[in-house]
């Protein structure tokens, strides 16, 4: 695209917003970050990343040209064509999104004479835009377009979800508008979807949900698998071979944790709940979600017998692998409850930190987390936990008790290594 890019102004620095900026300008614009955290932009500015996410410090290497990055508002709507919105939304006490951002970003923008066009990238309740599309109107900003342009992107895998997506949905007022946005992402193979406003706001929570229910479901399926001596991972694989079905997100584990599913499914039920709907399905997987997590520490009970006292190693922060994300991650509900239990409570992840788990030890490497442990639970999927040397590793523990969380481990391999190996919905331990 070259010079013929166009200039965006992206408002917020997060996952979100420095995925889109660097995107777009791997597309050939010339993007502008706007954050109101000075020491973020300084860390930006010096070159540096200051989240973990594969891939993003090449590509924002690779465009410093087309990117620069600002706490002025002014400085970055100087002749901006777009405007992204990309600012955190978080849930309220009653379960609502948290919308004093976006509204910060909207009354911020300065009066401009010639047309821009606000894109919603960050997840907000239904209804959300047409109150956007009210508030420029009754500034005098009728000339100022607004679509809503939702993200799909994972944490780990966002710059590829972002340049390879299944699809972009656009929502808006205007088809001029939609147009407009639909040619800023010239360049990416991928189907484009056009709705009102409404419906594309719905989208990207619909399909959270969709997929916080599959991971509900085979929950579900796995305490049952357990109840009845089934193997979750066995029935997982055949009913994914169902093209009615399909493979993806059918892996039993700990429960989802993370930025969005947990903040999207609570905002979605309370939206639902706003407009007098009973969300009873969403309101089941929520449910689910949150008791999974627990399971853990039930299975830690029945191995150990009293967990006062005893040493538990939790092997994985971050609420999913390649992250250093851990809003939300079963392994700080784990830890949580395993010190009100009277444990002590020791941690390792690769990349993410304890920060904000107050009496959790946190080491630097699997051996020195297990030393002397009496449980060690596999909360997330690193992959270099698969070539950990687990025979040296049983010998230094004062229990050799393994429960993975995610079934990341051969049974087999872990019990024949010495083990007392449990797991999520499959065969009962042995020792």
């Amino acid at each position: 695209m070259g010079e013929q890019g166009k200039r965006v102004a992206v408002f917020g620095a997060g996952y979100v917003g420095l995925v889109t900026g660097a995107c777009f300008a791997e597309l050939g614009h010339r993007v502008t970050v706007r954050d109101v955290i000075p020491e973020k932009i300084a860390i930006l500015e010096r070159g540096e990343v200051p989240i973990y996410e594969p891939g993003l410090d090449e590509l924002l290497e690779r465009n410093r040209q087309r990117l620069t990055f600002t706490t002025d508002v002014g400085e970055a709507i100087d002749g901006a064509e777009f405007v992204y919105v990309a600012v955190g939304t978080p849930p309220t006490f009653s379960g609502d999104a948290d919308l004093s951002a976006v509204w910060t970003v909207i009354d911020e923008l300065p009066p401009v004479d010639h047309r821009i066009v606000v894109a919603m990238k960050s997840t907000v309740p239904v209804g959300t835009g047409a109150k956007v599309r009210h508030r420029l109107d009754a500034r005098g900003l009728g000339h100022v377009g607004y679509v809503s342009n939702p993200e799909f992107t994972a944490e780990g895998t966002a710059v590829k979800d972002f340049m390879e997506p299944d699809r972009i949905v656009i929502g808006s007022f205007d088809q001029v508008d939609a147009d407009a946005v639909a040619a800023l992402h010239e360049g990416i193979d991928a189907p484009i979807v056009r709705a009102d406003v409404a419906s594309a706001e719905m989208i990207k929570l619909a399909a959270n949900a969709a997929l916080m229910t599959r991971i509900s479901f085979i929950n579900e399926i796995a305490n049952v698998c357990e109840a009845t001596g089934a193997d979750v991972v066995k029935v997982a694989e055949g009913i994914g071979y169902d093209r009615r079905i399909g493979n993806s997100f059918l892996r039993a584990g700990v429960g989802f944790g993370g930025s969005c599913f947990p903040k999207d499914s609570l905002a979605l039920k309370q939206l639902a709940a706003n407009s007098g709907y009973h969300f009873q399905v969403l309101n089941a997987v929520i449910e689910v979600n949150e008791l999974q997590k627990r399971r853990v520490i039930g299975k830690l009970s029945e191995l150990l017998g009293s967990l006062r006292g005893k040493r538990i190693a939790l092997l994985g922060l971050a609420f999913k692998p390649n992250t250093d994300d851990t809003r939300e991650a079963p392994a700080f509900v784990l830890a949580g409850r395993l010190l009100a239990e009277g444990a002590d409570v020791v941690a390792w992840d690769p990349i993410a930190s304890s920060d904000g788990l107050h009496g959790v030890e946190q080491v630097t490497t699997v051996e020195e987390a297990a030393r002397d442990a009496d449980a060690v639970v596999l909360v997330t999927e690193w992959p270099q936990l698969r070539d950990v040397d687990w025979p040296a590793i049983v010998a230094t523990m004062r229990r050799p008790v393994f429960v993975d969380g995610r079934n990341m481990l051969d049974p087999g391999a872990m019990r024949g290594a010495g083990f007392t190996y449990d797991a999520i919905g499959r065969a009962a331990p042995t020792g």
